[in-house]
This record gives structure tokens, sequence and C-alpha cells, in this order.
């Protein structure tokens, strides 16, 4: 458990963003789940609005390794709907967005929109959480992000073992986010795991929103090389990430090209993937929500994956 680190505060200046063009939301159906038809600017002002109601919640940052898992199961689809917000986390789902005439969706992934909120001055007055990273790196993060937005405010770390919390370790972490109620709380542990920590932890933790950013932490402290443009745009932002893990991602991306597959299913008519209409976050987590945690943290320890990494 760390102390705030504060590193000169400005005034909560998150009003700065218009809600304009707020009212109407759009959503890409990707293979049944509702993703956010947004570019950076929209995401954000999203972001803003949220954090000005007070109104609790958890985002997503949905690539097509989220799509297949909430194709596999109902809990993680279900937790994708209740969802505050839902990302086109690569370029296959921009690209499906667009293929349903939603040609205003780009990119947002959660390093960059991390990277966002704490370079803008408009998000400048809210605190900070980081749960996740293997040990030293949530450390690292917030040395490194004080260095570079010296208006950063980081109320505190939390470093998870690589396994579930018992139930000791998470009413101490409860215990220490009631205190210091956060506005922000950025969540990497790698999905589908992270998805559904946030919405069983959302009615329990003091803090405004929760975002699910997988290996943020990584990116933003130079552990993984950030992917050039060219190949974002040209969809090869995976083969980038498997050229520097490929003992970890080589399987996942295996498995990954049978959303080739169904999203031609989709898209010729030949199959149809109803889209699951968004709801707010319950209040209480259901048994299954807890049930798919644990399921999910047994199947990364059996394969050996990081329960940090994204």
């Amino acid at each position: 458990m760390a102390e705030t680190i504060l590193c000169e505060p400005i005034s909560d200046s998150v009003n700065a963003y218009s809600s304009e063009g707020l009212e109407q939301r759009k959503y890409a159906n990707v293979l049944g789940v509702a993703i956010d038809a947004v570019d950076m600017e929209k995401a954000l002002a999203m972001v803003a609005a949220q954090l000005r109601q007070q109104r609790k919640g958890y985002v997503c940052f949905v690539d097509v390794h989220g799509i297949l898992e909430a194709l596999k199961s109902e809990t993680v689809a279900e937790t994708y709907r209740h969802a505050a917000m839902a990302m086109p986390d690569g370029t296959p789902t921009v690209w499906v967005g667009r293929a349903q005439g939603l040609a205003e969706m780009n990119a947002v992934t959660g390093p960059a929109m991390m990277n966002e909120i704490f370079r803008r001055a408009q998000f400048a007055g809210c605190t900070h959480y980081f749960y996740g990273g293997e040990p030293g790196v949530a450390e690292e993060l917030a040395a490194a992000l004080c260095r570079k937005y010296p208006w950063t405010r980081i109320a505190g770390i939390f470093t998870p073992p690589f396994r579930e919390l018992t139930r000791e370790e998470e009413e101490k972490l409860v215990a220490e986010v009631s205190r210091l109620k956060p506005d922000i709380v950025w969540v990497g542990i790698g999905a589908p795991r992270q998805e559904l920590w946030m919405r069983s932890m959302l009615p329990r933790l003091d803090t405004r929103m929760m975002f699910g950013v997988g290996a943020a932490f990584d990116f933003l402290t130079g552990r993984i090389r950030l992917c050039p443009e060219w190949m974002k745009r040209a969809g090869l932002h995976w083969l980038h990430r498997l050229a520097q893990d490929p003992a970890r991602l080589w399987m996942r991306n295996v498995r990954n090209t049978a959303f080739l597959w169904h999203i031609a299913l989709q898209l010729s008519g030949a199959r149809r993937y109803p889209m699951l209409a968004r709801v707010e976050a319950s209040e209480q987590p259901s048994a299954a929500t807890r049930t798919a945690q644990r399921e999910v943290a047994e199947k990364s320890l059996q394969y050996g994956a990081p329960l940090s990494g994204g």
C-alpha cells in the first residue's frame, strides 16, 4: 500500500469539456458486442461528462481477444454490456464499425487514453490509483508520469499477487480505496480478468471511474515498445506485440484467427449476432461474475499467462 504521490496539483477543470454531441451515442455491433463508435476526442469528452456527473462506472477497451471471450462466455458478454463505455481497441473493431457506416470511428486504446488523461490539463484535478502490474512496475509508472506531467496526483498503488485476492487482502484494498477516494482506478491485470474484476468491485470501491487498460503500465514505462502508427493503421499491431512476447502471445493469436470467420459470417449476413443493448452497471455483482472471475484466474495460471498483462 502506498502513500499519496502529489505533483503540483491543479484545480479540477473537468468541466472544461463540453457535453455537446454526447446525447446520441452510436455503437458498432461487433459479433454482438456494442462498441462505442468514437474517436479519441469524443471518448475523452464522454469520460469528462461521466466524471462531471459523478456517476460510477467502468471503461473497457475491447479488442479481438475480448470479442472472442464474449462469444464464449455469457458472463464476459454481460460485463461488456454493463460497462459505462466500451472503446474500440484495435483496427479490426474499427474496420467493422466503418463497414456498418460509422465513419467517425477510430481506435482508442487503453495506453493511449491513459496517457491523454494524464497529459491534458482538463483532467489535472483528478486523483489516480494503480491496481496491477508486476512488482515495482506501478511505482515506476507513477514516477514516470510525475516527471512527464508534474500536475499528476497518484493517490495509491496496489500490486496484486499472481492469484485471486484472499478475502482479507480484498478487504484491505477496499478499506484503503475508501480512505483515499481516488477519482480513477487504473486496472492492469489483463482481459477478460480485469473487466470481470471491475464489474465485481465497482459497488465496493469508493471511486468514480475504473479503466481496464491491460498492458498500459508496461507500455507507458517503456517495458513494451509502442507500435508505429503505420502498423496500427494496417491492422498489424498484433504482429508488433507478438514479436516482443512470442511465448505468451502466439497461442492467443492463433485462436484470434476465429474472429475472421465469425466476422465474415456477420458482415455477409450468413449469421446473425444480435447486439446486446448497453445497460447501467448493477450495484451488486452476480454470483456468475464472481465464479467467472475465479475461472479466468485459474485458466491464466494454468497457461502460465501473467495476470498483469494485456
